[in-house]
């Protein structure tokens, strides 16, 4: 059977090679494959093709095994066929050309014979196919008897590749034998612990931006996997696009929000394609939102960030029957809104369809926005309040129907609206993070506390639960089953923290909050590297799951998924972390929670994300303060934009902590307006500190 398998039929072997197969057999399939490549021009060419790493060998030795004068015509057939799929899955514009047809039916038909020698190839790519169908569609992964049906698929394509082609690496590294990365960086003497695996994390995470804008962007901007995915890449390019400076990074993403925003669709602001507000707004939040980072002052991009609010205002939004401001419908595109009763919902999705103005707003003050925003923030504030169908007082819903303003959409359970057609994604707590965020930034910008109101009532429900846990699973909409799920609050309670300076969470924040953020004094470090260095290790190894054989471009970095509990394997495999680029971000700019929605970024460093840690240890509109390490043999000349002082005169003060000590003079400035620009000199493989503090 093996030698059927490997071997073309040519003819009847002589008794000698008969004699030495059967002696092979007996010590191994292994040894009889290499033995019959050695042997046989043709099963050499499979086996090297199979083994190939490279997609782009592959179909070279796939093209050269075509032209052997000894293929029978099945096999000369099949190796058609083998050198048009490869050659597909290496230039379609499109990477997951073979989504529709492995959702539906589990596999893809390469129109390959089992029996055929080439057959085993296909295993390479039907495995590849399923595990990143199944990443990317969530009806599949979320779904357990769903999610094992497509991975034990893919597993065992896999194990099949692997038994045919032992020193292919790339599959197996699909099963848990991890690939090294190739490039190190040399361990400075003297540079802090955490430097070391921030420097990590920053320059492998550099590493992969650049391979997508080198080898998967299209002369149209876009990388493979359609603009409504291709957007989204943004958000795990953060700690180095808006962390950093890196020229070409920032120019790649000025040119795809550029040329998304250019595409017939989005020529009026906003998309013209009716679906819903996760999907129709991500065009432009996530395209305009960066360049509102990138370029506030830019005309043109505040002009794009002002024409979603006038949207929001004269089209999207009406006042309910309760005289409040509330979004129509969970379906709308720019000139649109969908009526039908079961899709009249505003969510807590909403805010992404206003992201970009959101932004504008906090960077501005803009009277106007703050008007519109406040009163959209007051019926929230008001549902929140209720104990309607169900819903317990205090707990944000997910939904508010138009025009009643009832609590929940036209589902059954308040926290289940049914208003669209993936039920999951407005499942209660949804974007719940989007809703709170949008709450802070109200209170932020307004002074009022009522905003803060709805975050208090369910931090207080979360810390009840958590000091009483039931025994018993709870009940769906209860407020037990919703305390379970309010760890989500974290992030929004430590942006709080920082602004007010106030303890009210500190108890909540103590369990739900990553000790590794919020231990940045000079004292014990020990959370913040060992979190620093789990996302770095998982850096170090399997860069392919990052680029070449990603296949969804909103699914960059979840490759390591794979190896958890319940997924490519019945039990999780140590040792592969998930990257985690929002720890990365918060440490370099002093945001302790994530870019997307009411940004608390004290400094964008304007310098590369090379050769260099940087650790943000304070900041308020009074001061500023970071730890620099700098991993070049000269001293680094640097400049920074920092964000979060209030108008005043301020005192630069970088203080070098090397064994000799020293620094610089202070530096005396003004700030008189938003991102007063900062500059300096930065030591050569040497600790420094850079303090700014109000005259």
């Amino acid at each position: 059977m093996i030698l059927r398998e490997t071997l073309p039929r040519r003819g009847a072997p002589s008794f000698c090679v008969l004699l030495l197969i059967g002696l092979l057999t007996m010590a191994g399939p292994g040894l009889l494959k290499t033995f019959a490549a050695e042997t046989d021009p043709v099963a050499q060419l499979i086996l090297q093709a199979g083994n190939a790493e490279d997609d782009a060998l592959r179909l070279k030795l796939l093209r050269q095994l075509r032209q052997s004068p000894d293929l029978d015509k099945q096999l000369q057939t099949d190796a058609d066929r083998m050198i048009a799929a490869v050659e597909r899955w290496i230039t379609s514009k499109q990477l997951p050309y073979f989504g529709g047809e492995v959702s539906r039916t589990q596999d893809f038909d390469f129109q390959i014979a089992k029996d055929s020698p080439l057959y085993p190839i296909t295993c390479i790519y039907r495995g590849r196919m399923l595990t990143w169908v199944t990443l990317e569609n969530g009806g599949i992964i979320r779904n357990s008897r769903r999610r094992r049906e497509y991975l034990d698929k893919a597993v065992a394509n896999f194990q099949q590749a692997s038994a045919a082609f032992p020193q292919n690496r790339i599959v197996q590294m699909y099963l848990g034998k991890p690939i090294p990365v190739e490039k190190q960086h040399p361990w400075v003497e003297g540079a802090p612990e955490w430097a070391l695996w921030q420097r990590e994390n920053l320059e492998r995470l550099a590493d992969v931006i650049t391979w997508w804008i080198d080898h998967r962007m299209q002369s149209d901007g876009q990388y493979g996997g359609g603009w409504g995915d291709d957007c989204e890449m943004w958000r795990w390019w953060v700690p180095v696009l808006i962390g950093f400076d890196d020229p070409k990074i920032t120019a790649a993403q000025a040119r795809f929000s550029d040329a998304l925003m250019s595409q017939p669709h989005m020529q009026r602001g906003y998309t013209d394609r009716m679906t819903d507000v996760e999907h129709t707004a991500e065009d432009s939040a996530d395209v305009i939102t960066p360049m509102m980072h990138l370029r506030p002052d830019d005309p043109l991009w505040k002009q794009r960030a002002l024409r979603l609010a006038e949207l929001m205002e004269n089209l999207w939004t009406g006042k309910n029957d309760r005289g409040q401001l509330q979004f129509k419908s969970t379906y709308f595109t720019v000139d649109r809104v969908d009526t039908d009763p079961q899709r009249a919902c505003d969510t807590v999705y909403h805010p992404r369809a206003v992201q970009p103005a959101l932004l504008y707003w906090q960077r501005t003050g803009d009277e106007r926005l703050g008007r519109l925003f406040a009163a959209w923030m007051n019926t929230w504030v008001d549902a929140t309040a209720r104990s309607e169908r169900g819903k317990p007082a205090g707990i944000i819903p997910s939904a508010i129907r138009w025009p009643d303003g009832g609590v929940g959409g036209r589902g059954e359970n308040w926290w289940d609206p049914r208003n669209h057609g993936e039920a999951t994604l407005y499942e209660w707590p949804s974007a719940m993070g989007m809703m709170t965020n949008t709450l802070l930034l109200c209170w932020h910008m307004t002074g009022d506390e009522k905003y803060l109101q709805p975050l208090r009532s369910m931090a207080a429900i979360r810390l009840k639960w958590l000091k009483d846990r039931p025994a018993e699973p709870p009940a769906p909409g209860s407020e037990a089953w919703c305390a379970e799920k309010l760890g989500l609050l974290a992030g929004p309670l430590a942006k709080y923290r920082r602004l007010s300076g106030s303890d009210e969470f500190d108890e909540l924040l103590a369990q739900d909050y990553r000790a590794d953020i919020v231990a940045r004094s000079a004292g014990d470090r020990t959370a913040l590297v060992a979190a620093l260095r789990s996302s770095g290790e998982t850096l170090f190894i399997n860069l392919p799951g990052y680029t070449s054989e990603v296949r969804y471009t909103d699914r960059v970095l979840r490759f390591p998924v794979l190896f958890g509990g319940d997924m490519m394997f019945r039990q999780a495999v140590p040792g592969i972390p998930r990257p985690n680029p929002q720890l990365i971000y918060s440490t370099t700019t002093g945001d302790p929670g994530d870019c997307g929605y009411f940004p608390l970024n004290a400094v964008r460093w304007l310098t590369p994300p090379r050769d260099i840690a940087a650790l943000v240890t304070e900041t308020g509109p009074d001061r500023f303060t970071a730890e620099l390490f700098h991993f070049g043999d000269q001293p680094r000349e640097m400049a920074a934009e920092l964000y979060l002082l209030a108008p005043g005169h301020y005192r630069l003060q970088l203080v070098d902590q090397g064994p000799v000590g020293g620094g610089v003079d202070p530096i005396l400035f003004s700030v008189t307006g938003p991102k007063p620009r900062i500059s300096f000199v930065l030591p050569a493989k040497r600790l420094s500190i850079l303090q700014v503090l109000a005259e």
